[in-house]
C-alpha cells in the first residue's frame, strides 16, 4: 500500500530519492516511504513521507493519523539532528536548550497516512503511540543512499553529507 500512494520508484530529479523501511510492534505493522532532497551543500530536507499503517480495527482513524504524524515528526528530528553525546561519563547538555530537536522549517513539508481497513474486528486492538517512529530513521538513510549513493551508518545524520 505504501509503495503504491508514495509513487515508489518514479523518477526523481539528481539529489532526490526514496527510501522504504517497515517495522511490527505492539500488534500494530508500519511501513513508511521517505522522499529525501539532499542539495550540494549535503543539506538534507524531507518533502514527503508516506506511512501505511495496518493496526486491526481502528477505533478513532483521525486519532491515529494525528499520532503517526507526530511519530514522522519525531523520527526525523531523532535521525537528523538529536543526539546526547558523553564527556567524562556526563551528558553534554545541561537542560532541553542545548538539546537540538527540528523546527518547523526543517520538519516532512507533507506526511501522508494510509490506513489498512481492518478484515476482521475480533482480532485484537493494534497500538499506534509507538510503532509508527522506528521505521523513520532507517527509511531517512535508504532514500539518502538512493539520493547520493553514501550509506549512513549511524545517527544524527547531520554533517555526515556536507562537503
Amino acid at each position: 500500500m505504501v509503495t503504491e500512494k508514495a509513487d515508489w520508484g518514479k523518477t526523481l530529479p539528481k539529489g532526490s530519492g526514496q527510501g522504504l523501511a517497515v517495522h511490527y510492534s505492539f500488534v500494530t505493522y508500519v511501513a513508511t516511504v521517505v522522499e529525501v532532497v539532499v542539495n550540494d551543500d549535503g543539506e538534507v530536507s524531507i518533502p514527503r513521507i508516506d506511512v501505511a499503517v495496518d493496526c486491526g480495527p481502528q477505533v478513532n482513524p483521525e486519532r491515529i493519523r494525528s499520532q503517526i504524524e507526530g511519530e514522522c515528526v519525531m523520527g526525523a528530528s531523532l535521525a537528523m539532528t538529536s543526539e546526547i553525546p558523553f564527556k567524562d561519563g556526563v551528558t553534554v547538555q545541561d537542560n532541553f536548550d542545548g538539546y537540538q530537536v527540528t523546527r518547523m522549517d526543517a520538519a516532512p513539508k507533507e506526511i501522508h497516512v494510509h490506513l489498512v481497513p481492518a478484515k476482521d474486528f475480533n482480532q485484537p486492538l493494534g497500538g499506534v503511540g509507538e510503532p509508527g517512529m522506528p521505521p523513520v530513521a532507517p527509511a531517512i538513510c535508504n532514500a539518502i543512499f538512493n539520493a547520493t549513493g553514501k550509506r549512513i551508518r549511524e545517527l544524527p545524520i547531520r554533517y555526515q553529507l556536507e562537503s
